[in-house]
């Protein structure tokens, strides 16, 4: 007889042992899911989301899965990570009770609600672990469907592995014999995330395998509304691979049936492992005994017919059965096993809710203490001594309830002496307890940007002037030589080397796995960046224009900007996203969204270079460190001539550093990107009339200006204009609140800041649609002379 995870031979008591042990971990999955519910209901957690009805066939995947593996799955998924080890009881109550300390919840610190599950690729120090010896989780998500696009990327990343050298694979790869896995709702099978991958990975034939836990229902909404002809595998049997075409193997499995269950995962472990094609399962006949979440129950939408087969063919009732009537365990062994299991769960989430609860408790008392000391020298001594009773009564104490109490107690003693002394502990609870749910937006290792140092373009004495495009096309070329792990793919970026010739040759010299043409598919595009980088590799993902990178924009904001935050440190993807925008023609290739962008993606730096080479430095800045960020290259400056530097590769921008590009003393002009060529032309337009505009080039919008060099421009000039091509409120905004509020610029100004953007609309077509739509070199001139107007109107009699 041979075992589910090896072709060896064992004996029958082996084998027993084996399913013996999978059941238990079935009845310690569903127990938690039972009284993790129960958890919800009484207030101990928030909300709760829980993996019942799905046990067996998750057993069955884990199994089939392998070291250096990975999962990208969604948040049912619980008997899958205990399956493989990645999770134990107090460990699933620690998640549902977001406790912030990493080495209780290792899924997210606290971070995420239950049910969504990680492992760690990173140290404490932010260093790679060896992936090939472990079975890895990428992180979950909430949004349905949004797990798909990163899955597509962990599976291309074992076919780069296999089928490029020169890539050092220690710690991420075994010769691409990986394999990825997804798992998926059935009713989230309706989202154009899925579809978009399921046709990316079929043509892209990489490893992966894509599991449909179909259970008939969307939260209460059946499978008829969901899908056509209420079969997800039904209507993708066009995708089922041929003798002559590439394309998906397809596999149906009942969701109770364990043996079937096991021999279709071996299967599909198989196919993809060995062959590198993408494998379907469909697991149907699913249940959900407790319905969708802890915010309804699903009697309100199931009738009684469909209740009461949900009873019978409950997966793990079913196996059960099955080990019943095979004579593998008796019914009384199986008894004292489900007993049991019931005592364990309850240990566990009593250890769980004790750790959870005991920081909290001391920190409660150490208040408590502290106010009876103030109220027993202040004159409002009975208010403070109630605060202190009450807070000293809530036997179940979270941190909101301690400083709440302390900062109304803050109030009261306002003039006291004591004031200072709750003041101190106020600022040191904080500044100790924000970082438990604020820290690592980005990177805190040694390869943050913020570590990076300057290296300027250098160019002999014969360098010549050459179409800017040029400049990064040589630039791509020692990046992919130097770094052999680096490859980049987009729309046209292969074979006609980007529509703008920047990857001009990049293909033929490289290879197509290296500089590849994709689809027409930009939330995959994104999806293949984050999976690769996440296994150790460098991608570079192209969206041709930046009015595109709003098919992307959901992956990006909830999947890529939050990784390292949600995993508390634990996992990076540093994928660079190129894209060109700014100023060109229309409504759909020449817009500036910079505001929405920047508020949606906090956790991706955002970075605006104003020509090739600036761009070219940005890229070779972040090859060195292990942060994503975009890159806007501006849309109308390829073919503008800029100086072939002599250090290719290695000459690096500064991220989150601004550059004075032209120094004046009468105004501050802050702008960016494309726009900068027309202040530069306005400044110098000014000063025929007596203005001495000084210009700033902002560079890097996340982060922006760390060393507040800008603020000291104001201070010099004591004026200040921005101007950016977004709408009125957008980037300029954002860009006006860095300067005034937070650099503290008010104290310098003698006139009333303001801001130059374009029209609240998007731009129009052709060179008057520019120029009516987007600030000009006129709007710029007025709008300086106006504020000078303002200040001395007889040096700078009105215009109007």
């Amino acid at each position: 007889m041979k075992t589910a995870t090896t072709s060896e031979v064992v004996s029958f008591e082996d084998f027993k042992k084996e399913v013996i042990n999978d059941y238990k971990i079935a009845r310690i999955s569903r127990e938690c899911s039972l009284l993790g519910r129960k958890e919800v209901l009484t207030g101990k957690a928030k909300f709760g989301i829980f993996g019942d009805g799905k046990e067996v066939p998750q057993l069955a995947l884990a199994k089939a899965f392998q070291n250096g593996d990975f999962r990208s799955g969604y948040y049912r998924d619980q008997t899958f990570m205990m399956a493989i080890g990645a999770m134990n009881i107090e460990q699933f109550f620690a998640g549902l009770y977001g406790h912030t300390d990493i080495n209780f919840d290792p899924m997210s610190a606290g971070r995420q609600m239950g049910g969504h599950f990680a492992t760690h690729s990173l140290d404490e120090n932010g260093n790679w672990k060896n992936l090939t010896q472990q079975k890895n989780s990428s992180s979950d998500i909430s949004p349905t469907a949004g797990q798909m696009p990163r899955l597509l990327g962990l599976a291309q990343a074992s076919k780069i592995y296999r089928n490029v050298s020169g890539i050092n694979q220690t710690n991420f790869s075994e010769n691409g014999n990986e394999v990825a896995w997804g798992t998926i709702g059935n009713a989230s099978t309706s989202e154009g995330l899925f579809f978009e991958t399921i046709n990316a990975a079929g043509v892209l034939q990489v490893p992966m395998v894509m599991s449909v836990w179909d259970d008939e229902y969307g939260i209460s909404v059946h499978a008829r509304h969901q899908t056509t002809k209420e079969n997800i595998s039904e209507i993708l049997k066009g995708f089922q691979r041929d003798e002559e075409n590439n394309g998906y193997e397809i596999l149906r499995v009942k969701g109770w049936d364990y043996p079937a269950l096991v021999e279709t995962y071996q299967k599909a472990s198989q196919i993809a492992r060995e062959e590198h094609v993408p494998v379907l399962v469909h697991v149907s006949e699913l249940t959900q005994p407790q319905g969708h979440s802890t915010s309804g129950s699903h009697e309100r939408y199931k009738n009684a017919e469909r209740l009461a087969w949900e009873a019978e063919f409950d997966c793990v009732a079913k196996m059960k059965t099955w080990l019943i009537d095979n004579n593998i365990a008796t019914s009384e062994e199986l008894d004292e096993i489900d007993s049991q299991a019931k005592k364990d769960v309850l240990e566990g989430k009593k250890a769980a809710w004790t750790n959870f609860t005991a920081p909290i408790k001391t920190e409660q008392q150490e208040l408590v203490g502290l106010l009876n000391t103030i109220a027993s020298q202040s004159e409002n001594k009975v208010f403070i001594e109630k605060i202190a009773n009450d807070v000293a009564s809530i036997k179940e104490p979270i941190r909101k309830d301690i400083l709440v109490a302390a900062r109304k107690v803050l109030r009261m003693i306002i003039k006291e002496n004591s004031r200072a002394t709750l003041a101190t502990w106020i600022e040191n609870y904080t500044e100790k307890i924000q970082p438990k749910f604020s820290s690592h937006l980005f990177s805190q290792s040694d390869k943050t940007v913020l570590k990076t140092k300057e290296v300027a373009p250098t160019y002999d004495a014969t360098a010549e002037d050459v179409d800017a495009r040029l400049v990064l096309r040589d630039n791509f070329d020692a990046i992919f030589s130097k770094y052999p792990e680096t490859l980049i793919f987009g729309e046209d970026s292969g074979n006609i080397g980007d529509v703008n010739q920047g990857l001009e040759g990049m293909q033929e010299k490289y290879g197509e796995l290296r500089v590849a043409d994709v689809g027409i598919r930009e939330a995959t595009i994104l999806g293949q960046g984050i999976g690769m980088a996440m296994r150790g590799l460098r991608p570079i993902a192209e969206i041709q224009y930046l009015d595109y990178l709003l098919y992307a924009i959901q992956i990006m904001s909830d999947d890529l900007a939050t990784l390292q935050y949600r995993t508390a440190g634990r996992q990076k993807a540093p994928l660079i996203i190129r894209t060109r925008g700014h100023r060109l023609e229309g409504v759909w290739h020449s817009g500036s969204p910079m505001g929405m962008i920047i508020n949606a993606i906090r956790g991706i730096h955002v970075l605006v270079p104003r020509n090739m080479t600036k761009a070219a430095g940005f890229y070779n800045t972040l090859l060195e460190t292990d942060e994503p960020a975009l890159v806007v290259e501006c849309l109308n400056g390829y073919r503008l001539k800029e100086k072939m530097p002599t250090n290719l590769g290695e000459f690096k921008t500064p991220i989150g550093v601004v550059e004075t590009i032209k120094t004046g003393t009468d105004i501050t002009l802050v702008s960016y990107g494309s726009t900068l060529r027309l202040v530069e032309q306005a400044a110098n337009e000014l000063e025929s009339v007596g203005i001495s505009a000084e210009i700033i080039d902002i560079q890097s919008l996340l982060p922006f200006d760390i060393n507040h060099d800008i603020v000291k421009s104001v201070a010099k000039t004591n004026r200040l204009l921005v101007i950016d091509e977004d709408v009125p409120g957008g980037a300029s905004a954002y860009i006006l609140q860095e300067i005034v509020e937070n650099q503290n610029a008010y104290k310098h100004l003698d006139s009333a800041p303001q801001t130059l953007a374009s029209k609240a609309h998007r731009p129009a077509y052709g060179t008057d649609g520019d120029y009516f739509s987007k600030p000009s070199t006129e709007d710029i001139f007025e709008k300086v002379y106006a504020i000078m107007n303002e200040a001395n109107p007889t040096k700078y009699p009105s215009l109007y």
